[in-house]
């Protein structure tokens, strides 16, 4: 996966008859804070006003112009009030602001609340917000109302930050690709290009048969170093070279279509045409997509796809779809995740293996399914979310949880892990209640928050976070 640093552009809020000293120390504790923690900032050159922070119209307008100086330079805000701060600059400051924007406030230290010292952080953050809201400025609190920058909880709260960046930052604009027609049984995944282009979505469908051209006509330099790239991923036992070839020729082909239409993410018609005309079966190529941090969903899931680029965003990790697939014997807190699959690497204890699909193999004849990926999926916590389209609207869903040990069937086909949230019931519930499929994206890590933040008040989705 390509990482880029996440940079925050660093705001100083002042009010005149406050302890200005307190500005000094803030700018050293956030800058702090911010590169400790593994980001990168910009700041206004504190020559340009008092200590460089704002508590003036005209101060918030220099800052106005160092952002649009700086712009697509910086990817979200810190609004640092290390004092009850100018709330006037900071409306002037972030008029055309269009990036998550934090809203810090320092605590009170009991003992030192006199005239000379005391900072009014808190009385003062409430003004701030009102300020904003008014101006239809979106902004992020921390949370705690009140917290020093080097304080353990706003580490958390930075790196809860840092992703609904990434998310914005990556799901402003984006081109998904839905790689051939949805199958006519799985109306399930049926989406609504209108709303998608609603969010700034841009999807981009591609006939199969374009996808065959391109694997029949792969170049030969490419198809070799993908053939070897896939051996040494993964076992391919004993099957047949035809088999890895032509999983080799899906895979360049693939990769030249996420090129030519620049594509974040893919959703992919999965069977049963790659099935009986060459034989295969498409998890490897996908597997390998989502390791390498291009979101790949099959079934034509192209929702689950955006729910898999925004679980990647936010992680900054590899991310898999699975179904939400059997219940965990009577245990209601419990369910039985599975898929094929398409799971990428770094989801499995050790190395992978290539196998048959058996629905495959019992449908068409055995070896025509050669390509699901098999291994033990991770245990560990986990977010787990969905996306759908409703009346020209994108809605979804985000939760946490983890991923168990807990032992089934050993003769259990595919991939298959369990899963464990305290209210299951409640969401599969929700989840039928209000329409959502049975496929989840689902990434390690607890990110539900940042992806409710993200893509609910700075994206205008539709979030529900259960």
């Amino acid at each position: 996966m390509e990482k880029s640093k996440i940079t925050f552009a660093l705001y100083f809020g002042n009010r005149g008859f406050f302890p200005g000293e307190v500005i000094a120390d803030a700018r050293k504790e956030m800058i702090e804070a911010v590169t400790a923690n593994g980001f990168d900032y910009i700041c206004m050159d504190e020559s340009l006003t008092g200590y460089g922070a704002v508590e003036t119209r005209k101060e918030g307008q220099q800052y106005a112009v160092f952002l649009e100086e700086n712009k697509g330079k910086f990817d979200g805000i810190i609004l640092c009030m290390p004092n009850f701060s100018d709330e006037n600059g900071a409306a002037e400051a972030f008029k055309n602001v269009n990036v998550p924007i934090l809203v810090q406030a320092y605590p009170e230290k009991i003992g030192k609340m006199d005239f000379s010292q005391r900072r009014d952080a808190l009385c003062g953050k409430f003004a701030m917000c009102n300020v904003l809201r008014q101006c239809k400025v979106k902004f992020t609190l921390t949370s705690k109302m009140a917290v020093h920058p080097l304080a353990p909880e706003f580490t958390r709260d930075l790196q809860k930050f840092g992703a609904v960046c990434r998310i914005v930052r990556g799901m402003k604009n984006f081109n998904i690709g839905a790689i051939g027609a949805r199958t006519t049984a799985f109306k399930t995944v049926r989406t609504d290009e209108v709303a998608l282009q609603n969010a700034h979505i841009n999807l981009e469908t591609i006939d199969l048969a374009y996808v065959f051209d391109l694997m029949n006509n792969a170049d030969s330099k490419l198809l070799c170093d993908k053939k070897e790239y896939y051996s040494q991923i993964t076992s391919f036992a004993d099957y047949p070279d035809e088999k890895l070839e032509n999983i080799a020729r899906l895979g360049v082909a693939i990769d030249k279509l996420i090129e030519e239409y620049d594509l974040k993410a893919i959703a992919v018609r999965c069977w049963d045409e790659f099935v009986t005309q060459y034989k295969i079966a498409p998890c490897l190529v996908l597997s390998d997509l989502n390791e390498r941090g291009i979101p790949a969903a099959c079934e034509l899931d192209v929702n689950n796809a955006i729910m898999m680029y925004a679980l990647c965003l936010a992680s900054d990790k590899p991310v898999m779809l699975l179904d939400v697939n059997n219940n965990y014997g009577d245990d209601p807190c419990k369910n039985i995740m599975f898929h094929c699959s398409a799971v990428p690497a770094s989801f499995f204890d050790g190395k992978t293996s290539v196998s048959e699909h058996l629905m495959f193999k019992k449908s068409y004849g055995e070896g025509t399914g050669v390509g699901i990926v098999n291994g033990k999926i991770k245990t560990g916590k986990v977010t787990v979310g969905s996306i759908k389209t409703e009346n020209g609207i994108v809605h979804g869903f985000a939760t946490c949880g983890k991923l168990t040990d807990d032992e089934f069937d050993k003769e259990f086909f595919g991939c298959g892990v369990v899963y464990e949230n305290p209210n299951l019931e409640d969401i599969f519930k929700f989840m039928c209640e209000n329409g959502y499929k049975h496929h989840v994206a689902i990434a390690q890590g607890e990110y539900a928050d940042s992806v409710g933040e993200a893509l609910g008040k700075y994206l205008d989705y539709k979030i529900d976070l259960l």
